[in-house]
């Protein structure tokens, strides 16, 4: 029972951050495009400012629930008397998803604060280069995610 709702938070968190991503780069952006700099780059850096919070509480929930999750299959086996041994999906689903957490800090600390001090000082070419970055980036990062989902659904088939 807890191993299962240790897996629905962990897949849950994963929905919602690349969701989030597919979300705001197919439907949001090209949406915001019909709009003026000074409409489009507010609009952006709000939503983009509320979504990097729900990621940021999406990756605490990933990292902590998929710990526990490694955690307790290897308690088990041991306890069992078998060995660990880690599955390939499994290493690669970690260390891309350090990856994406790392391009998620840059994304949040580094290009983020840009595009707010742009659309403060009504920056709008500054704005629209940051907000350019951050697509780039974010495009990137929905790429590993779907990566890592389809890794990780071909090693659980066989």
């Amino acid at each position: 029972m807890a191993y299962a709702l240790l897996k629905t938070v962990h897949l849950v968190s994963v929905v919602v951050w690349i969701g989030g991503m597919f979300f705001a780069h197919f439907c949001l952006r090209p949406a915001a495009m019909t709009l003026a700099p000074p409409q489009r780059l507010p609009l952006m850096t709000l939503a983009l400012g509320r979504f990097f919070q729900a990621v940021a509480v999406a990756i605490v929930l990933i990292l902590a629930s998929g710990g526990w999750m490694v955690w307790r299959v290897a308690s088990t086996t041991k306890a069992t008397g078998g060995p660990f041994n880690m599955p390939l999906e499994w290493h690669v689903m970690m260390g891309l998803g350090v990856v994406m957490m790392l391009i998620f800090g840059h994304i949040r600390f580094a290009l983020y604060p840009r595009l707010r001090r742009a659309v403060a000082a009504s920056d709008w070419p500054a704005g629209g280069e940051a907000l350019a970055s951050i697509r780039g980036w974010v495009a990137i990062n929905l790429t590993i995610g779907i990566v890592i989902v389809l890794v990780t659904l071909m090693g659980t088939a066989t």
